[in-house]
């Protein structure tokens, strides 16, 4: 199956830019954006929820980019870098679709912020609500326990009764 915007030509900073522009039209109050190794960050704050995306990037030394997949013969430098920044496009073109189409969801009524957005809130420990849940999730699933929700220690102190 072809992977969507697999021969974009529109460069990650467009796409950057156009995702900021749609938060703005959507009513985010902040936006910010940044990079570290292989991944890029966007985050944005809507009625007081702060989201954040990570966008893992291809490592530039991945094998299919610097190899050729029939007999695994060295590319070009050229050939390599091309190939690289076109698995970059396609990512952010991806991000971009993503974000548009949850909040076009949200803002048509088919779904909620919360709903569409909630394994990307950012807790107040700086870890996303999929990644504290998503290790729970797992263990649930593998032990065949439903019980989701952790015991009254875990939330001690930030739940009032």
């Amino acid at each position: 199956m072809a992977r969507f915007a697999q021969q974009t030509a529109v460069s990650p900073d467009r796409s950057r830019s156009e995702i900021e522009q749609t938060l703005l039209r959507y009513g985010a109050e902040q936006f910010l954006y940044g990079w570290s190794g292989n991944a890029a960050m966007i985050g944005f704050s809507y009625k007081g929820r702060t989201v954040k995306f990570r966008l893992p990037l291809p490592a530039r030394d991945d094998p299919k980019f610097t190899e050729t997949p029939a007999r695994g013969r060295r590319r070009s430098n050229e050939t390599q870098i091309a190939l690289w920044e076109q698995a970059c496009r396609q990512s952010w073109r991806a991000l971009c679709l993503v974000i548009k189409a949850k909040l076009e969801a949200v803002e048509s009524g088919i779904t909620t912020f919360e709903d569409e957005f909630l394994a990307h809130f950012v807790l107040p420990n700086g870890q996303s609500v999929g990644g504290y849940i998503l290790p729970k999730l797992q263990l649930a699933y593998a032990n065949r326990n439903v019980a989701l929700l952790p015991n009254e220690s875990e939330f001690a102190g930030s739940v009032k009764k």
